[in-house]
C-alpha cells in the first residue's frame, strides 16, 4: 500500500467516526464502540484520531454539542433544560458552565444578549447600517470544494470530508481561505434538499485539484458583512443582510450564489471570536 493510500484509508476509517458522532450527538458515545466503527485498535485508535483530526473525541463531541446548542438557542424556543438534555448534560448547571465556558455568556443570556440580537434591533439598523457591511470589486474568484445536500447547520462535516480529501491529493498551496457557496434559498428550499459547495477559494490563476466541484464566481461589486461570532447565529445575519440592509441600501442583489469565506476555525479561534465574511453579488 503506498502512504497516499494508506492516509486515505485511515482517513475514511475517521471520518465514518465522526459521521457516527453528528448522526447521534443526542446520546452516550463509548469509546470502544468508535474503535469498532473505525477497524482499529481500541488501545490506539484515539491517538490516530487526534494525530489526524486536531482535537480529541470528546472535544469532537463537546464542541459539535455546543454548536447546536448555540443554534437552538438563537432560532428555538426550547427552555434551556430540554437544550442541555439534548447536548449530553445530566444537569443545565453544567451545561450552563461548559457554555458560558465557550462562548462567554450562560444560555439565557446568550439567548437574551448574544451577537445575534443586533440583527433584531431596527434602531442599529438605522443608525449603523454600514457599520458591518462594505461594497468592493471583486474580481473573477473559483471555490473548489464538495456538494453538500442537506441543512446548511450541518455543512462542517462537508468540510471536514473536504479537508480530509485534499490532504490526500494535495493542493493546499492553492487555497485563498476556506469558503462555501450557497446555492438554495432556505425559506423556499426544504432542509434536506438545500444545496451548497464546501471547500476553498483559490489562488488568481490556481487550477482546481483534481476531482472537486467547482463554482466561478463572476466579476463585479460585492456586499460584504463581517460577522464576528458562532455559525449558529448566521441565520439572523442572512435575514438581515437581504432583508432589511438590501432594502435601505439602495442596491440589487445579483444572480450568484451568496458565498461564505471563513477567516478562521473552530480549531482556531473560540466561538465568540469566529470571523466570518457573508458577500452578496450585486447587480
Amino acid at each position: 500500500m503506498t502512504a497516499n493510500a494508506g492516509i486515505r484509508d485511515y482517513r475514511a476509517r475517521l471520518e465514518r467516526v465522526r459521521n457516527h458522532i453528528r448522526a447521534h450527538l443526542d446520546r452516550p458515545l463509548n469509546l470502544d464502540e468508535l474503535a469498532d466503527i473505525a477497524c482499529l485498535s481500541r488501545f490506539h485508535w484515539h491517538r490516530t484520531y487526534r494525530g489526524l483530526t486536531g482535537e480529541t473525541v470528546w472535544q469532537t463531541v463537546r464542541r459539535l454539542r455546543l454548536h447546536r446548542a448555540a443554534s437552538e438557542l438563537v432560532n428555538g424556543s426550547d427552555p434551556v433544560e430540554a437544550i442541555a438534555a439534548r447536548s449530553g448534560y445530566t444537569n443545565a448547571r453544567a451545561f450552563t458552565q461548559a457554555f458560558k465556558t465557550d462562548f462567554g455568556l450562560p444560555p439565557l443570556r446568550y439567548r437574551a444578549e448574544g451577537g445575534h440580537r443586533r440583527y433584531d434591533n431596527p434602531e442599529w439598523q438605522e443608525t449603523d447600517i454600514m457599520y458591518d457591511v462594505r461594497i468592493e470589486e471583486h474580481p473573477e474568484i473559483t471555490i473548489a470544494g464538495l456538494i453538500h445536500t442537506g441543512p446548511y447547520i450541518d455543512v462542517g462535516a462537508t468540510f471536514d470530508r473536504f479537508g480530509s480529501e485534499l490532504a490526500i491529493r494535495g493542493g493546499w498551496e492553492k487555497s485563498d481561505g476556506m469558503a462555501a457557496a450557497y446555492f438554495s434559498d432556505p425559506d423556499l428550499t426544504p432542509p434536506d434538499e438545500l444545496k451548497s459547495l464546501a471547500g476553498m477559494a483559490l489562488k488568481h490563476g490556481a487550477a482546481p485539484p483534481e476531482g472537486f466541484e467547482t463554482c466561478v464566481l463572476p466579476k463585479g461589486r460585492y456586499a460584504v458583512l463581517v460577522h464576528k461570532g458562532p455559525y449558529g447565529e448566521l441565520a439572523k445575519a442572512y435575514q438581515w443582510f437581504f432583508g432589511p440592509w438590501l432594502a435601505q441600501s439602495g442596491e440589487t442583489a445579483g444572480p450568484a450564489p451568496a458565498v461564505e469565506r471563513y477567516l478562521n476555525t473552530p480549531l482556531d479561534a473560540a466561538p465568540p471570536d469566529l470571523m466570518t465574511e457573508i458577500q452578496m453579488h450585486l447587480a
